[in-house]
């Protein structure tokens, strides 16, 4: 491993190739989950502009995310149905934080980009996700578990418009805590560290500093949480698992720097797409262009906010007329 120093904004990855007798165990976290490109040395793909895009249809993702966010909803109702036991709070964090992150990881790996996490954030990146994943199902299991009730007593006929608002209402937070990060010199000095890759991938969707990783897991989903409580939705736990799905498949697939069609899924996708409002891979790739009071397309799960508070920037490769529906790509199960 070269033990020339490395500055901390350094987002050179050599990790792979060097002696493994000097990886730490989040060197091997990383390894043995192969949240990380399979290809070492593999050269960055080049399109041309014009060379059109494939397509990936919304019901691929909206299958996707229901049939992994549903996998503990079964387990957690087979296991209280057979035994009559109740889970406690702390057994029902443990259970669903291992299946967030075993969520994650396996879309991470579907979803592979070309690029690795940098030498000198290697912990960084394993903490991130741990973090990322566990501040939220704390917060949703203190505020909203209730250990007598049934994953089937959810509120099925208010779930779809939950899982649509949620994503809208969470990115209006999201918006203006992003765009204040960017506009306010405070504030950016906490995001900096995230626009240090300029082609983004899931690795780094949560690479940041600690105060900008407070905010993004626990204080924009908690306003969300609370302004749906105020608008008199029944947000529970199991709701709430769901809508943690549909966002972090959002997060993830907005870094993936894929070279793809595709809109992020909601329930309320039919809708924002009318406005023009929904967003695609690429929305959030040109926002990594871009830094310091020089940015657009603030906002994660959709265009929304920045549509209507006029920061949308032009799409290039994802245009309308470059994309190639004729060639249609799928999110497989397995």
């Amino acid at each position: 491993m070269d033990t020339k120093p490395a500055s901390k904004d350094s987002m050179r990855s050599t990790w792979r190739t060097a002696d493994r007798s000097e990886w730490t165990h989040q060197h091997w976290a990383l390894e043995l989950l192969n949240a990380h490109p399979i290809e070492l040395g593999k050269e960055v793909p080049v399109h041309a502009k014009e060379e059109k895009i494939p397509f990936m249809p919304q019901w691929s993702l909206q299958r996707w995310v229901l049939f992994y966010s549903a996998i503990p909803l079964l387990l957690h109702q087979a296991y209280m149905t057979y035994t009559g036991r109740t889970l406690g709070p702390i057994a029902t964090f443990n259970f669903y934080f291992f299946a967030f992150n075993a969520t994650v990881i396996y879309q991470m790996a579907t979803n592979t980009s070309v690029m690795g996490s940098p030498d000198v954030g290697v912990g960084k990146v394993v903490t991130s996700l741990y973090k990322t994943t566990g501040s939220r199902l704390v917060m949703a299991v203190y505020l909203t578990y209730n250990r007598d009730q049934l994953p089937s007593q959810m509120n099925w006929l208010w779930l779809p418009l939950m899982i649509g608002l949620y994503g809208i209402v969470l990115d209006f937070w999201f918006y203006w805590y992003h765009r204040l990060m960017h506009d306010v010199s405070f504030l950016w000095k906490f995001h900096r560290t995230h626009h240090l890759t300029k082609h983004p991938n899931p690795l780094l969707a949560a690479y940041a500093d600690h105060e900008q990783e407070f905010f993004d897991m626990v204080g924009v989903p908690f306003m969300t949480y609370a302004s749906l409580r105020l608008m008199g939705l029944p947000m529970g736990f199991y709701e709430w698992w769901i809508c943690h799905q549909y966002v972090a498949f959002a997060e993830v697939f907005g870094h993936s720097g894929l070279r793809m069609h595709l809109t992020v899924p909601s329930t309320l996708s039919w809708l924002l797409q009318i406005f023009n409002c929904d967003i695609v891979i690429e929305d959030h790739d040109l926002h990594h262009r871009k830094g310091w009071r020089k940015s657009h397309n603030y906002g994660k799960q959709t265009r929304l906010w920045d549509q209507i508070f006029g920061t949308t920037t032009d799409r290039i490769e994802s245009a309308a007329d470059n994309v190639d529906y004729n060639n249609v790509a799928r999110m497989p199960l397995f």
